[in-house]
């Protein structure tokens, strides 16, 4: 009865679906490719060859696969995959990571309607699904029942705030997680959470964030950026979300007057559809800037808008200190573990539920610093900028901290493995 109610309410708010498209699409024109795709019309033919189906919404769960994905192709060199996302930039992050590999197909995952679930189904046929993270969908699940198609959730992570969202639509999403072959959960909270819904079995298996190693050359090239900024100081606020930025241009204005007349703000939005918006924002305020895409930063910027994809890396190894966004406004935080596998010293804001382990775990180890507000961001940022000493200290503590929690992705493929016809 649920999952009917469900489907009514999906068929009724269509329109809005393609409206919602339409209007994304104005900011990111990408949004108006494979739009087949969405409502399960896949061109070409299927492969032949048996097929593994991984499911990663967007970028950070993208760039998560790494070594799951390079996993599956060496455990089973018979079989191909199928990478699937729901994002633009999530495609293109799996276009970078993975284009070159003949073994890896891309496609949108649809819609979550009955039809179009089942034509997806029917035209890959995979032999196996594998969901990344909190990606629950009950037309699908129900689908891969039906095709007696065994679907994993893995790196599975649930805050206290979306078990609650959960917890009321128990009759939908219920079935849904018992429908599960197996889950590989991030944390035995995230695991009693799951379980209190109905998911089982559940085995602890870690973040595979852990598992995903920099890239050398981005490494190579934070490098050679900071070499060419010959000793300039560097604070970067990386996966900054929307209202963050003007509270983060006072306290880099407030520290570069008062104590760091040299400081250069490396700002990285989250998303790149916003890249125009904080340019305009740096223009209004009359702050002398330079986009990533227009080359280095030169003596008389202020400020380098980071207006690239898949650099991240480059700027942790750049950067003396680290800002993690979408902690200072009540939005849950994004993923430290980059930074401090970079050896990059990390603050971040009060609010960090949607990371609390990671995050407090690399308090705790000493790889990262709490802030409760912007002050006493500013005045923390400042401590550190001009305490080399203790950077290095934090730098090396980010490096083993991230060493100490690998592992997940050896145990996430066992678990796979087993539920593997």
């Amino acid at each position: 009865m649920a999952r009917a109610v469900y489907c009514l309410l999906l068929y009724l708010v269509s329109p809005l679906v393609w409206l919602r498209l339409l209007w994304r699409s104005r900011r990111q024109p990408d949004y108006r490719l494979h739009i087949g795709e969405r409502w399960g019309y896949y061109p070409g033919s299927p492969s032949r060859r048996p097929l593994i189906w991984v499911h990663a919404v967007s970028v950070g769960e993208t760039r998560a696969t790494q070594p799951l994905v390079r996993g599956l192709l060496e455990a089973c060199p018979d079989h191909d995959l199928l990478l699937t996302c729901m994002t633009p930039t999530g495609r293109a992050t799996a276009r970078e990571m993975y284009g070159s590999e003949p073994r890896v197909r891309l496609a949108y995952l649809p819609y979550d309607y009955p039809g179009a679930a089942r034509r997806f189904l029917t035209h890959f046929a995979p032999r196996l699904g594998v969901l990344m993270e909190t990606e629950i969908w009950p037309n699908l699940l129900a689908a891969c029942r039906r095709k007696d198609v065994p679907v994993v959730l893995v790196n599975a992570r649930l805050s206290r705030r979306s078990a609650r969202g959960y917890a009321r639509i128990a009759p939908l999403v219920r079935p849904a997680l018992q429908g599960l072959a197996a889950v590989a959960a991030q944390t035995e909270a995230d695991a009693n959470r799951l379980a209190l819904l109905g998911a089982h079995p559940i085995r602890i298996c870690g973040n595979l964030k852990f598992d995903v190693t920099p890239a050398p050359t981005l490494l190579e090239q934070g490098e050679s950026w900071r070499r060419q900024l010959q000793g300039r100081p560097v604070w970067l606020a990386a996966s900054t979300r929307e209202g963050e930025e003007e509270v983060l241009l006072q306290a880099w204005r407030s520290l570069a007057t008062a104590t760091l007349p040299a400081l250069l703000l490396v700002l990285v939005p989250r998303h790149p559809q916003r890249f125009d918006a904080v340019a305009r924002l740096l223009e209004t305020a009359g702050i002398p800037f330079r986009r990533r895409s227009q080359g280095l930063p030169q003596p008389g910027d202020r400020v380098w808008l980071g207006d690239s994809m898949g650099e991240m890396a480059a700027y942790y190894r750049l950067a003396h200190v680290a800002f993690i966004g979408g902690s200072l406004a009540p939005l849950g935080g994004q993923n430290l573990i980059e930074a401090a596998a970079c050896g990059c010293p990390v603050l971040v804001g009060p609010h960090t539920f949607n990371f609390s382990q990671a995050t407090e775990d690399a308090i705790a180890a000493g790889a990262a610093l709490r802030v409760r507000d912007a002050a006493e961001l500013e005045r923390k940022a400042a401590e550190l900028l001009q305490d080399p000493k203790r950077c290095e200290a934090m730098s090396r503590a980010g490096v083993a901290f991230c060493a100490s929690h690998q592992g997940a992705a050896g145990r996430t493929l066992a678990l796979i493995r087993s539920c593997l016809p």
